[in-house]
C-alpha cells in the first residue's frame, strides 16, 4: 500500500483550517502534516517539509496565494498546489489566474450561508482532487499522429466535455486555436456557475474567438464558443432553420449539472453526422453514453489519452465503448481540431 499523501493546509481562518483538518483526517490515504494562516508560512513550511499537496487560500494577509504560487514550486517542483476559492466572480478570475501560474487545479468553498450542509460534497471533492493530482506520473512523450488513428473530418459544430484537470487542458487547446475556430463549439466542464462565466471569458481570450456562457434562447452562430453554465444542463434544438440553445433544470445526470451527457444527446438530434465530440480529463463516466449517441446518429468522437489525462475516467468510459476514433495526446488535440475547421484532408 502507498504511504499517504502529506498536505499541508493553508488558510487565514483557524475554523476553516480545522474543519478541513478534521474533514480529512478519517482518510487513510491522506495525511495533514501542516496547517497554516498567511503564504509567507506556507513558503517556510513547503522549505522545510515539501508537502505532497498544498491546498492554497486565494485571499490572506500578509502573502496572499497568488504570491505564494510562484514560490512554492519553485522550492517544491513536485508538489501540487490546489486552490481554495470563495464563489464570487473576482475569487473565480483569481484562481484562473492560479492555473496560469502553475496550480493544478481549484475548489471553490462553501459559502458562510449554506457552509455546513455543502461541506461533505467540499470534502468529498477535495479528497477525490488531492488524489489525482498528487503523484501524478509524468505524461508520456506526445506521438504523432496518423491518419489511420484520427480521420479528417469537416463537422458542423464541436462539442466537448470535461471534468477534473479540465480547465488548464481547455486553456492550452483553445490557446493553440487561436484564429482556427470557424464551426460553433459546445463545452461542458463541470464547474459552479460564477466559475463557468469566468472560463467562457478566459477561453474567448485565449482563443481570439467570441465566447460566452450560454443562455436560453441563443441562436448558434459559427465561430461562437458556448459554455453550459453551472447548474444547468445545456441542450441544443434545431428551430425553424436554425439551432437555439434550451437549458435545464431537470435532475442531475452522472451526479452532476450541468452533465455532457444531455448536451451530446442533443447535439446528435440537430447535428447528426456533422457532430465531432471530444472527451477530456475528467472523474466519472459522463460524456460516454452521449457520445454513443453521437456515433449512432453517424457523428465522430476522440478521447484524450491516459498518459496526458489527470484522471482517465471520463476519456476511458468513452473509448471503452469501442466507438471512438481513437485516443488522443493533449499536445495532438488542437493541431487535429484545427485541420478539421479547416477541411484540410
Amino acid at each position: 500500500m502507498a504511504p499517504p499523501l502529506d498536505v499541508l493546509l493553508v488558510d487565514d481562518s483557524a475554523v476553516v483550517r480545522g474543519l478541513i483538518q478534521r474533514g480529512l483526517t478519517g482518510d487513510e490515504g491522506i495525511r495533514v502534516v501542516g496547517a497554516v494562516g498567511d503564504g509567507q508560512q506556507a513558503v517556510d513550511f513547503v522549505r522545510a517539509r515539501k508537502p505532497d499537496v498544498v491546498l492554497l487560500d486565494v485571499e490572506m494577509p500578509v502573502m496572499d496565494g497568488l504570491a505564494a504560487l510562484p514560490k512554492i514550486l519553485d522550492l517544491s517542483p513536485r508538489s501540487t498546489v490546489i486552490m481554495a476559492s470563495a464563489l464570487t466572480r473576482r475569487h473565480a478570475g483569481l484562481s484562473f489566474r492560479a492555473l496560469q501560474l502553475g496550480a493544478a487545479d481549484y475548489v471553490p468553498k462553501p459559502d458562510a450561508a449554506n457552509g455546513p450542509a455543502a461541506m461533505p460534497a467540499f470534502l468529498s471533492e477535495l479528497k477525490a482532487k488531492i488524489k489525482a493530482h498528487a503523484r501524478k506520473p509524468a505524461p508520456l512523450a506526445a506521438a504523432a499522429m496518423r491518419p489511420s488513428e484520427l480521420q479528417r473530418l469537416r463537422p458542423a459544430v464541436i462539442a466537448i466535455a470535461s471534468s477534473t484537470g479540465g480547465p488548464p487542458a481547455l486553456l492550452r487547446i483553445f490557446g493553440e486555436l487561436k484564429g482556427a475556430i470557424t464551426t460553433p463549439v459546445f463545452i461542458t466542464q463541470h464547474m459552479p456557475a460564477t466559475f463557468t462565466a469566468m472560463l467562457a471569458e478566459q477561453l474567448g481570450g485565449a482563443s481570439g474567438t467570441p465566447a460566452c456562457e450560454a443562455a436560453e434562447g441563443m441562436v448558434v452562430a459559427p465561430g461562437r464558443i458556448y459554455v453550459a453554465p453551472g447548474g444547468s444542463h445545456m441542450l441544443v434544438e434545431r428551430k425553424v432553420g436554425q439551432v437555439v440553445i434550451r437549458l435545464s433544470n431537470g435532475p442531475e445526470e452522472n451526479y452532476v449539472r450541468p452533465a455532457a451527457d444531455p448536451m451530446l444527446r442533443s447535439l446528435a438530434k440537430a447535428y447528426g453526422p456533422g457532430v465531432l465530440a471530444l472527451v477530456l480529463t475528467g472523474m466519472g463516466r459522463d460524456g460516454a453514453s452521449g457520445c454513443e449517441a453521437i456515433a449512432a446518429g453517424g457523428g465522430a468522437f476522440f478521447t484524450q489519452d491516459e498518459a496526458s489525462s489527470v484522471v482517465w475516467g471520463m476519456p476511458g468510459a468513452a473509448y471503452k465503448t469501442g466507438k471512438a476514433m481513437a485516443q488522443a495526446p493533449l499536445a495532438c488535440i488542437a493541431p487535429y481540431l484545427a485541420d478539421c475547421m479547416r477541411g484540410q484532408p
